[in-house]
């Protein structure tokens, strides 16, 4: 499969895709579907939903910082 020319990349990769073809027998998917829901829809997904869940902590921690900053004040 993979030709690389680097051996263990090479193994890497061809397990990585037996594994997408095991998993795409076991939900009745071909090799190419599993690879568009893996890096064409979950993948970007879940980055969006980290990219988000970091804001939604940094906006969190800035009022807590404001909140802790104005009390040090008084």
């Amino acid at each position: 499969m993979a030709k690389s020319g680097i051996p263990w990349i090479d193994a890497v990769f061809d397990w990585c895709v037996l594994l997408l073809f095991d998993i795409g027998h076991v939900l009745g998917l071909t090799y190419e579907e599993v690879n568009v829901w893996l890096f064409v829809i979950i993948g970007p997904a879940l980055f969006l939903l980290s990219i988000s869940l970091n804001v939604v902590q940094a906006i969190h921690l800035r009022r807590l910082r404001l909140r802790d900053h104005s009390r040090s004040l008084s």
